[in-house]
């Protein structure tokens, strides 16, 4: 990479960096990472994030072109693309000219068909149900080498991060919830058979085994029907 290229990434590292700190929304902070790759791509590109939950539910998040809604989409009814080969099973995929690709195409002549010839995915993470990857297509081919390849994988790391923290807030936040209601339904099993709270946590236990339900769906149960 050359020292105004490496020069280039450190910077724009540095400020995602601080974007990923700061009270952003998770969008927000997904828009700064495609917007800054395109940025730093030396041929015209449009970037975007595909998540994809459950192998079905297809979600495009953060697209600088409304093109990536359309080639997910493609990717979806087709079962076949460099996006989807990416979130599911490898790290990297690259389509030097999508006009002689021959693992997909289906997809790859509907990538043609709106200008775009050349693609580069990166494997955000996978996580039991759910898969992500960052996505890059420009209109022109052969549009990606080391150097692109090398900047696409730090960018791809900073929205990985900005994910987990996503997840990892979701679950803080569920498992206080899941705490609050566990709480509220054992004070009403306390009152309602007068035992202690050591009793009535191992009722909702042995509900909860008994049923095979979960425990927080359990007491959300018992307080809602109190």
């Amino acid at each position: 990479m050359s020292d105004s290229g490496a020069g280039d990434l450190s910077r724009t590292m540095a400020e995602l960096a601080r974007s990923l700190s700061g009270p952003r929304t998770l969008d927000e902070r997904l828009r700064a990472v495609t917007a800054a790759v395109v940025e730093l791509m030396p041929h015209e590109t449009c970037a975007g994030i595909l998540l994809i939950s459950g192998g079905k539910k297809f979600e495009t998040v953060a697209p600088t072109s409304e093109l990536l809604r359309k080639l997910d989409h493609a990717q979806q009814q087709l079962g076949q693309g460099p996006c989807v080969a990416a979130a599911l099973n490898h790290l990297l995929v690259r389509s030097e000219d999508l006009r002689s690709e021959p693992r997909w195409p289906q997809f790859a002549a509907a990538a043609v068909d709106v200008g775009l010839l050349s693609s580069m995915s990166f494997q955000l993470y996978t996580s039991e149900g759910k898969m992500g990857a960052l996505n890059l297509f420009a209109f022109s081919p052969h549009a990606f080498g080391p150097n692109e390849e090398v900047a696409g994988e730090v960018l791809a790391a900073h929205a990985a991060l900005a994910l987990t923290a996503a997840r990892t807030e979701e679950q803080l936040r569920s498992a206080v919830a899941s705490r609050d209601v566990i709480g509220q339904a054992k004070g009403m099993l306390m009152e309602r058979f007068d035992i202690d709270a050591i009793r009535a946590f191992d009722l909702l236990t042995r509900l909860s085994q008994e049923t095979n339900t979960r425990l927080s769906v359990i007491a959300q149960r018992i307080t809602e029907r109190r």
